[in-house]
């Protein structure tokens, strides 16, 4: 019998760190590179460095579930969303959660009628991104694991992996991926984490 070859996706990377020589960054890079090379389509948005507005302007708000048109300088996140298969977002994790500018893109960009729709019986929510069956994440945090899981009890992770998720495809997979206490990691560490990203990337589709 022919060799199987793994399915390919269009994969989505969402990167927020401002310094573009932070470990974050290299983090994306190697993630990004080794999709690439799998042969996944690979698109990437870079927060920081598209200068991306995370504020919620006042008559953005007052439009926000009444059916208006998106302000333009979402049109490319929102198509960007709707195009992919899988979702990886690269990011440090301060104050136990997103920094503000991925939690202004999910604020802006996931919303009513692109992320999820409103019914009138109760206001339920239901999924549109039922195009994307795969989210991942890769992190790092200044914290002990013990302390943000056990003592701050995770928040970072719920937002993604359950709210973010419900807005996806049923079946849609998940991974986690996050370096604890990166302030006092050597150089050999952060080189076997890079090298746990690349190997888990290399999986996709899971």
């Amino acid at each position: 019998d022919p060799i199987r070859k793994p399915r390919l996706m269009r994969l989505l990377f969402v990167h927020a760190h401002p310094v573009p020589e932070s470990f974050n960054a290299a983090l994306c890079a190697a993630a990004v590179e080794t999709a690439r090379a799998q042969g996944h389509e690979v698109r990437l948005v870079d927060l920081h460095a598209e200068r991306f507005n995370p504020i919620m302007a006042t008559d953005e708000r007052r439009g926000y579930t009444q059916g208006v048109p998106i302000p333009a300088d979402l049109v490319p996140h929102v198509e960007a969303l709707q195009w992919a298969e899988g979702l990886i977002l690269v990011y440090p994790t301060w104050w136990y959660s997103q920094p503000a500018i991925l939690k202004g893109w999910m604020d802006r960009v996931w919303r009513p009628g692109i992320a999820f729709t409103l019914h009138d019986e109760g206001q339920r929510l239901r999924a549109a991104l039922t195009n994307i069956r795969l989210i991942g994440v890769n992190t790092s945090f200044g914290s002990p694991w013990w302390f943000w899981t056990f003592l701050i009890g995770a928040p970072g992770r719920k937002i993604i992996l359950r709210g973010l998720r419900f807005c996806t495809n049923r079946r849609t997979r998940t991974f986690w991926l996050g370096l604890h206490e990166i302030d006092s990691q050597t150089e050999a560490d952060c080189r076997r984490y890079i090298d746990r990203v690349r190997s888990r990337i290399a999986q996709i589709p899971l």
